[in-house]
C-alpha cells in the first residue's frame, strides 16, 4: 500500500508480522501479513522450567546481549519471569527441551527476526 502525500514523499506501509511458537516440533515460524514467512528451529524450557505458553507481545529488544543469549535478545511480556526469544552460544541445545523457559534458536537466525520484528509484535507460544 502506498500512501502520497501533498509533498510528494511517499510512505509505504510497514509489513505486520506475528510469530507463533511450537514447543512440541520446536519449530518458530514467522508471518508476514498473515502468510508464513519463515520457518526457525528452537530449543525450548526444559521439564522443570517449562516456556510459557500464551499470546505475549515483544516488548525489548537488545543488541549483543551476550553469554547465553547469544547475538540478539527479544523480551516477552509473559508473566512470572523474565522471558525472551534469543541467540544462543550453545548451537548444539536447538531442538531439544533445555533452557530455564527461553525460546532458542541459532545466531544468524534470531539476528534476523531481530532486524525484521518491531516492539510490539505478537508471539503465540502453544
Amino acid at each position: 500500500m502506498l500512501i502520497r502525500f501533498p509533498e510528494g514523499q511517499e510512505l509505504y506501509r510497514a509489513s505486520r508480522y506475528s510469530v507463533t511458537v511450537n514447543t512440541a516440533a520446536k519449530r518458530m515460524t514467522l508471518f508476514k501479513d498473515g502468510t508464513i514467512f519463515k520457518i526457525y528451529p528452537i530449543a525450548i524450557g526444559k521439564p522443570s522450567t517449562p516456556t510459557p505458553k500464551g499470546n505475549f507481545k515483544i516488548i525489548n529488544k537488545a543488541y549483543q546481549p551476550g553469554g547465553p543469549f547469544g547475538a540478539r535478545w527479544l523480551g516477552l511480556n509473559a508473566p512470572n519471569g523474565d522471558y525472551g526469544i534469543h541467540g544462543t552460544n550453545n548451537p548444539s541445545s536447538i531442538g531439544k527441551a533445555v533452557s530455564n523457559g527461553c525460546i532458542r534458536t541459532y545466531n544468524n537466525n534470531i539476528i534476523e527476526l531481530y532486524n525484521l520484528v518491531p516492539v510490539g509484535t505478537p508471539v503465540k507460544i502453544i
